[in-house]
């Protein structure tokens, strides 16, 4: 069946050169376009297969141009194997109820987040999120979106995930959890479970968004087996030679 997600122009525009938050030394730009109303979800779709990722109404892409190093990642879910490490994890969380929600920011998330913010990124670029920011970053972008809670036995909130479901799988969009929970490794959990809640689903991927070859903020993604890559030609798995491979080389400006 052909999909049609659109009947107009779209316009992409490109930033401006800037640092990278990944990989030092090197500047980054991205290309990106808005979402509206109209054709939010089948966009998303399509452009998230294209490489592209969702921040609120606006769908971007790395598009440095001397690197290449971002690689939009996702895990298959019915092959992926969670390592010894990973079923500790799933067995220490286990009594986390998953209770996925409308997309609507509500206080108690909001307090949790701002925990978040202060203890692990108080100097990132979120810092200082008041409600009304964080209810535009549930909220805006037109998509098939919800928020996920987990809580435990006492009804405590003690993660959410903001998701868009896509055709074929759930695209993380950002997480967050208690931060005095440490030793619960509630990251990796969320990711483990919305693996096990796509194969409940019938859904064959999880997008994790990029894979940064080198970037210790972006390498516990490779952490996850099997996970795929995407390149030019196409998704292709990640080799174990690919994880500890050092960054790829600067190339020379023709």
């Amino acid at each position: 069946m052909t999909r049609h997600f659109t009947t107009r122009q779209l316009p992409f525009f490109l930033t401006a050169p800037s640092p990278c938050p990944y990989l030092p030394g090197r500047l980054e730009r991205k290309v990106f376009t808005r979402v509206d109303m109209m054709d939010g979800p089948g966009l998303n779709d399509t452009l998230t297969h294209a490489g592209f990722r969702r921040s609120q109404s606006i769908l971007y892409r790395p598009a440095c141009e001397r690197c290449a190093a971002c690689k939009s990642a996702r895990i298959p879910a019915a092959r992926f194997q969670p390592s010894r490490n990973q079923r500790r994890i799933i067995k220490r969380n286990a009594q986390l109820l998953r209770l996925p929600r409308h997309a609507e920011a509500t206080p108690e998330q909001y307090a949790l987040l701002s925990r978040y913010l202060d203890v692990r990124h108080g100097d990132g670029d979120m810092a200082g999120m008041d409600f009304f920011d964080f209810a535009t970053m549930v909220e805006d972008g037109a998509a098939r979106t919800e928020m996920v809670e987990y809580r435990d036995e006492a009804g405590v909130l003690a993660a959410c995930v903001l998701i868009d479901r896509l055709r074929d799988g759930f695209s993380l969009v950002y997480s967050f959890f208690d931060p005095e929970r440490d030793r619960d490794s509630l990251g990796a959990f969320i990711i483990l479970d919305q693996v096990a809640r796509a194969r409940e689903d019938g859904l064959p991927y999880v997008y994790l968004g990029y894979w940064v070859q080198g970037s210790r903020k972006m390498d516990y993604k490779a952490r996850y087996h099997p996970l795929e890559v995407l390149e030019p030609s196409g998704w292709r798995e990640l080799a174990d030679g690919d994880r500890l491979a050092a960054p790829e080389p600067l190339s020379r400006a023709g």
